[in-house]
């Protein structure tokens, strides 16, 4: 199948990407097939050959490294400052960042010590009107360093693209995709708007499994060559991924549409996403660290990952909650447009028995509380914003593979918006 849709391109005089893979290359480089388990195309990067094949970068033992990120029995420390191991692009702080405040008087209810055990927490942070109010950090995890937000990072790209479209850099949410990046047309992602991306519903023909092994999944494909192999741009698998249905028709949680996404909101504004966090959302809230998103190669030829890439510390995460929970003010300057929080958390229905029962733009309805919402991220990463109480909850985690524990994660974060200040009742 690939190899007939390259003699396709050679037909209509296109050069054909490079598969990914190198035949005949020696081991460490071909771990496994990513070819002909992959159903999406992208160009790759070349690779040297004979000699210095053996100075290739990533180097084996960095790919090895790579490859332990969702080990279970390490991922406490492999989801902490990702930048020693992965590319990456900084974001940087605030020359003068804003200072939290903190309250004293509250105790987290029931048995906190048992939940944050069973729920594999690294850090835990509590917000009530723009103080903090509870903090806590695990398993040698400190105040300063960054954790992987993984998933929490589409609710960030959310933002940005709100702040293009308020600028003028993208004309409307239901401008094609393509508009921005003529590439895409004639795959699936062509006739998909921003508003379908921004709300998983692009019908690109993509299964958020992740198959690794001798066959892998699309996904596991794209996640070996872009971001362990740093062979090819994620969101050009984008290009001639195919079409499952039509736009707009059903819910279907992809990455690959954020990173689409990703790749239109730089075209739009012409900006790196790294210096776009940097200037209109890091530096804006008073970030106090330097932030960093992992990207799919080197300088010069990488790009950020949008969908799954940004790193930062437990108080600077907290900050984009209580940018949203002020609807998008920091104290009196306005950095997202008026009105966007709103649009991002207008949730249309789910599953209503999940404990992820809506979903906006790049954003979760997470429980039952009247106008609640989250962004989440793979293994247990949570920005949790309980409007009616003014309490944002960030945690940090360290979930094994396949472990699920929304429904006791949102249990809980109900049970602590909903505690006064100084009701003592934990422990």
């Amino acid at each position: 199948m690939i190899r007939t849709a390259l003699a396709a391109l050679a037909v209509l005089g296109a050069s054909a990407p490079a598969l990914a893979q190198d035949e005949g290359a020696p081991e460490p480089w071909r771990a496994w097939d990513v070819a002909e388990g992959c159903r999406g195309l992208a160009p790759l990067d070349p690779v040297p050959s004979g000699p210095e094949l053996a100075y290739r970068e990533p180097s084996p033992a960095t790919i090895a490294m790579r490859r332990q990120l969702l080990d279970p029995e390490v991922n406490s420390f492999t989801f902490r400052e990702a930048s020693e191991v992965f590319a990456n692009r900084r974001v940087t702080a605030a020359e003068q960042p804003r200072v939290w405040q903190e309250a004293d008087g509250f105790t987290m209810p029931g048995d906190y010590q048992a939940f944050a055990l069973a729920t594999h927490t690294d850090a835990l942070l509590v917000v009530r009107d723009g103080q903090i109010v509870f903090e806590d950090y695990r398993n040698r995890f400190d105040a300063e360093e960054r954790h992987i937000g993984f998933s929490m990072s589409k609710t960030i790209v959310a933002m940005l693209v709100g702040q293009a479209v308020a600028r003028g850099e993208i004309d409307s949410l239901d401008d094609p995709a393509t508009r921005y990046w003529p590439a895409l047309a004639g795959g699936g992602y062509d006739g998909v708007t921003i508003r379908n991306l921004l709300e998983m519903r692009s019908g690109a023909d993509i299964v958020e499994r992740y198959d690794f092994g001798a066959n892998p999944s699309l996904a596991a494909c794209i996640h070996d060559t872009a971001i362990v192999l740093n062979r090819a741009r994620f969101a050009d698998f984008g290009i001639a991924v195919g079409r499952r249905e039509a736009p707009g028709a059903s819910f279907n949680y992809a990455t690959l549409d954020t990173a689409v996404l990703g790749r239109v909101l730089e075209n739009a504004t012409g900006i790196p996403l790294a210096r776009l966090s940097s200037e209109r959302l890091w530096q804006p809230i008073g970030a106090e660290r330097n932030a960093f998103w992992l990207a799919d190669g080197p300088s010069g030829t990488g790009r950020s990952l949008a969908g799954m890439g940004f790193n930062a510390t437990l108080r600077d995460f907290a900050r984009l909650g209580q940018l949203m929970l002020d609807d998008g003010m920091v104290e009196r300057a306005r950095v997202l447009p008026e009105g966007w929080v709103t649009a991002m958390t207008r949730m249309r229905p789910l599953d209503p028995d999940s404990p992820r029962p809506g979903y906006g733009f790049q954003t979760w309805q997470l429980g039952n509380d009247p106008g609640a919402f989250s962004a989440i991220g793979l293994a247990g990463q949570y920005i949790y914003v309980h409007p009616q109480s003014r309490t944002v909850i960030v945690k940090l985690s360290h979930y094994p593979p396949g472990v699920e524990l929304d429904g006791v994660v949102a249990s809980y974060f109900e049970q602590v918006a909903n505690t006064p200040l100084g009701a003592r009742q934990g422990r």
